[in-house]
């Protein structure tokens, strides 16, 4: 069986139950669709429901894409976009995005212009900021690994100047370090009551995890494994409204894709695609399709949830 014939077979077979409790949410009529190809690596999807389209960024392409779910076309929306990766919306509905070519973080206003958020702490450069989420209280998180700087493929190749922190900016405008234990973390998601933040950390020994912080009064504290990525590579992550991890994963055939956890910390069901996948975003008109960025795609999944708002 060739592998266009597997994809119109129902139900899709790369969406896989692990444990009862993922069964609610598949939808024996949804498939795996493949909406967008030919990057270099995609990353950071973000949707915009006012304008029914998800952005997301090509990081070593040096661009910014746009698709539009209404006519399915994909076009260009920056470039060049400073090897943009991660990307978010803040309470303002405005484009949050981190830039490795410039080492910051950034806000796009409504009138297109760019507000930096975030380029140095201490009087230092940051290293390359990664993966950015904002929080209800006006607050943006981001993570600051050094990946961006390793070489000249992702950004440009530099010495870090900083340990690899992860950082809050203030509704004020204030920033911080909100930890800085994590060994290059990299992507980042609150709860749905945003008690709870979770992010990965791609460099702990023995094995990469993803880390849960309690969130008091926008400080993190009580940091525990929350999972172990035991041969995987947990990459970018997003909850869904009953508290589940989604989350990008790699690491060869039968890893690739997506691993969904209970907020228990169990490993409930997965979605096997043939490229690593990088992130993942809930969209569409009722914020019920899961958007994965992977590698050189974008795939798309119906799903019987919806994302945290």
């Amino acid at each position: 069986m060739t592998e266009s014939q597997q994809a119109m077979r129902l139900p899709d077979r790369s969406v896989r139950v692990l444990d009862e409790r993922f069964a609610r949410y598949v939808l024996a009529l949804a498939k795996v669709e493949r909406i967008a190809t030919g990057f270099r690596w995609a990353e950071g999807p973000v949707w915009f429901g006012d304008q029914r389209a998800l952005l997301w960024s090509d990081v070593p392409g040096n661009r910014i894409m746009r698709w539009d779910e209404s006519t399915g076309e994909t076009t260009l929306f920056r470039t060049p976009s400073d090897y943009s990766n991660g990307n978010t919306r803040d309470n303002a509905g405005r484009l949050i995005t981190c830039e490795h070519g410039t080492r910051r973080l950034t806000r796009t206003e409504y009138d297109g212009t760019i507000t930096v958020l975030a380029d140095h702490w201490q009087g230092k450069r940051l290293n390359s900021p990664n993966d950015v989420t904002a929080a209800r209280d006006g607050s943006v998180w981001f993570t600051d690994p050094t990946f961006g700087i390793l070489g000249d493929f992702e950004g440009f190749r530099a010495e870090s100047e900083l340990p690899t922190n992860l950082y809050r900016v203030g509704p004020d405008g204030d920033l911080s370090v909100a930890t800085a234990e994590l060994d290059h973390p990299n992507g980042l998601a609150f709860s749905p009551d945003q008690t709870t933040l979770y992010v990965v950390e791609s460099r702990h020994q023995p094995r990469r995890r993803v880390v849960a912080f309690d969130v008091q009064d926008g400080v993190l504290v009580n940091g525990r494994t929350f999972i172990d990525a035991e041969a995987g590579i947990p990459d970018g992550l997003r909850i869904d409204e009953d508290g589940n991890l989604w989350c990008g994963w790699s690491g060869g055939e039968g890893l690739d894709g997506v691993r969904v956890y209970a907020p228990d910390g169990s490993h409930i069901g997965s979605i096997d695609l043939p490229e690593r996948c990088a992130n993942v975003q809930f969209g569409g008109r009722s914020n019920n399709r899961l958007f994965m960025a992977a590698t050189s795609s974008v795939y798309a999944l119906f799903v019987n949830t919806r994302g945290a708002r």
